[in-house]
């Protein structure tokens, strides 16, 4: 039965080749171009750019396009959070609250206003029948895989979603924009975090947050330097430190161990590899189940700490106010606090949670801190 399907169009490959698959496959299916921040006058937003490039695959395609702007709410239930993290101390990604909250909150609202059955995005992901809720499965193309992303978004969202490359490989996806044409077959896929877009990170988080220089510590507590600000630094970090050769100590590089916000201190340690950068521990804030609770109080599964890092096998314990305790299996480097850690099961993926704190004594990144009031936008 033909279905009326509304699609993110971003102006990108990905949501293109969405768009076609749905169409090829009989459908009534409509774009929606969505911006979420307000343009800019130096030359780093592609908003206006992108929904070119989005109006010229809908005229391609033969569908309709939408335009709508969500720069208001983004600000509100995204940046807002991104700004608090920021001076916590903290590493956020905005990129989980943004889908949950604006793609599949307030823009899945507008798409069945629009008259959606369903809606769909270029998302690399799979959604399967689950018993009592839909299943969240990683992407064919591990590589490309977004569950990670997608996996605080509400359940009824998901039951009326469509991912249409998450069986795809990216090479076939760029192959099938090329065979038929699309314009935007070679566009080069967009990163970073989406608002920031190319600008310096620096001196786009200075512009809504005062710098707050303070001294960089070894491991004893002996002052090293001066950093800018401990939001410009996170964990595991190397460049940037501006120490370069100690007096009388290895010539090993310096890697950020552990934010301070109590003294304001950026504490580092020597070598990629010191045990004052290795986590067996991690704590979280209440998580969120794609199931809608978790498999049991007590279970083994895999766990992703940052996007971009191979899974680590770890036991989860859920505590009665819903955070968790993860004991990884292995020592994992560099777990970032304000990051989220993902919980996986083979290809499902079960939920997650921002990250809290670590269990490091040597870099004095204390143990399990309170939840802290608004560090996180609600449920």
């Amino acid at each position: 039965m033909a279905l009326r399907i509304i699609v993110g169009l971003s102006g990108g490959v990905d949501s293109a080749v969405a768009a076609l698959l749905l169409r090829e496959a009989g459908h009534d299916v409509q774009g929606l171009f969505m911006s979420n921040w307000d343009e800019d006058e130096d030359g780093y937003c592609t908003a206006a750019a992108d929904f070119q490039d989005a109006r010229a695959v809908a005229a391609d395609l033969g569908i309709p396009l939408h335009r709508v702007s969500f720069a208001g709410e983004y600000r509100e239930r995204v940046f807002a959070g991104f700004l608090r993290e920021y001076r916590a101390g903290r590493t956020p990604n905005p990129d989980v609250l943004c889908n949950r909250e604006i793609k599949f909150g307030v823009c899945f609202d507008h798409a069945r206003r629009l008259g959606a059955d369903r809606i769909a995005t270029g998302h690399y992901a799979r959604i399967a029948d689950g018993v009592t809720a839909p299943r969240l499965l990683r992407a064919v193309d591990r590589g490309k895989d977004q569950s990670y992303f997608l996996h605080a978004v509400a359940a009824k969202q998901l039951a009326l979603t469509d991912f249409p490359l998450g069986s795809l490989a990216k090479a076939e996806v760029r192959d099938l924009a090329r065979r038929r044409g699309l314009p935007v077959h070679d566009k080069k896929d967009s990163t970073g975090i989406c608002f920031i877009g190319e600008r310096p990170f620096r001196e786009f988080l200075s512009q809504f947050l005062p710098a707050e220089p303070g001294p960089i510590l070894d491991l004893a507590g002996t002052r090293l330097g001066t950093h800018h600000g401990l939001m410009f630094y996170t964990l595991g970090q190397r460049s940037g430190l501006e120490i370069g050769g100690v007096a009388g100590r290895a010539g090993e590089p310096w890697y950020v161990a552990a934010k301070r916000t109590g003294d304001n201190s950026l504490v580092v340690a020597q070598g990629h590899d010191h045990p004052a950068l290795q986590s067996s521990l991690v704590t979280t804030e209440p998580a969120i189940w794609v199931a809608g609770a978790p498999p049991a109080d007590s279970f083994h599964c895999t766990v992703k700490l940052r996007y971009r890092q191979a899974d680590v096998p770890c036991t989860v314990e859920v505590r009665p106010d819903g955070t968790l305790d993860l004991r990884l299996d292995r020592p994992d480097r560099a777990v970032t606090p304000g990051q989220y850690a993902v919980l996986y099961r083979g290809e499902d993926c079960l939920g997650g949670a921002v990250i809290a704190g670590t269990q490091n004594p040597q870099a004095t990144a204390g143990s399990r801190p309170a939840p802290r009031p608004g560090a996180h936008l609600p449920l």
